[in-house]
């Protein structure tokens, strides 16, 4: 017999590319439903909060979601000077839009998220990174990203592709014909921002994307950030410019004038996360340009 005090002994457990396995304790499960398109579940974990998965793979937690939020965001938004207009596509959690819309030169943000189940989940359980869709500055449309990019007549100084992984509705937005469409809804001095998975795991994936985007961008970037719930504990974002440089146009001031509370970015932070380790040079050699420290 269990005491009624004793926990459940519960994990969830993702496994990537059937090499590695990262667990969590699970005590609750807040949400579950089968969308259109994906599983989608929140479960209130031992250590890490809440937590996001499609499919079964963690999308985000609430004890290192700010990490990536802030580093999707604050990266090009820095680089730039007075960015006003911000397109997201994916981050239905919201913590995107969230970072985006603490800069206050940002007039508009236009998210397209395919999957309402996604929004629905997080705005229930997940209010610390949704309470920003609510923003006047902000359209939610719940449709497919890979066909507003084709249709859309905005221009955008900023676009963020906050993915998931390159299988199901998230696919398309690695193609070659998605950058092209997205290079066309940039400003002259555009940025891009793509989520570009795992440097240690994923090259094969890094390499595909960075060669799709290389005809379409002036710049092609990768910059690397730490995290607790990916595997292998290194992630990575790509950066893509029609002219800025994520160093020489980067002016630290803008940050220390914005005034922002942040928990992982600072001017030193952005610019580290372009130093890159010798692997990653290598695996990417011929597809990404170096970084002028």
């Amino acid at each position: 017999m269990t005491d009624k005090n004793d926990k459940l002994n519960l994990w969830v457990t993702e496994t990537h590319k059937d090499i590695v396995s990262m667990g969590f304790r699970a005590e609750e499960t807040l949400f579950s439903k089968i969308s259109e398109y994906q599983q989608v579940d929140v479960i209130k974990t031992a250590g890490h909060g809440g937590m996001l998965l499609n499919d079964g793979i963690v999308m985000v937690s609430e004890r290192d979601e700010f990490v990536y939020h802030e580093m999707i965001a604050h990266v090009p938004l820095f680089t730039l000077a007075g960015p006003e207009r911000v397109l997201i596509i994916g981050g239905g959690d919201g913590g995107t839009a969230r970072e985006v819309l603490r800069h206050m030169t940002v007039k508009r943000v236009v998210m397209v998220e395919i999957d309402a189940v996604v929004v629905e989940a997080c705005k229930k359980h997940l209010p610390s990174m949704s309470g920003s869709l609510d923003d006047p500055r902000l359209e939610l449309l719940i449709e497919d990203g890979v066909k507003f990019a084709e249709k859309c007549n905005e221009t955008f100084d900023a676009v963020l592709i906050d993915s998931t992984d390159p299988i199901g509705p998230a696919q398309p937005l690695f193609d070659k014909e998605f950058y092209e469409n997205i290079s066309g809804l940039l400003s002259d001095n555009g940025i891009m921002i793509s989520q570009s998975e795992s440097p240690f795991y994923d090259p094969e994936i890094q390499r595909s994307m960075f060669s799709n985007q290389r005809p379409f961008f002036k710049k092609v970037h990768i910059y690397t950030f730490s995290t607790l719930t990916y595997p292998g504990g290194l992630w990575s974002f790509g950066f893509a410019s029609k002219g800025p440089c994520p160093i020489k146009d980067f002016d630290p001031g803008r940050v220390k004038d914005s005034k922002l509370e942040t928990r992982y970015y600072n001017p030193d932070v952005h610019r580290a996360s372009f130093a890159l380790p010798e692997f990653i040079k290598n695996d990417l050699a011929g597809l990404i340009d170096p970084v002028p420290f």
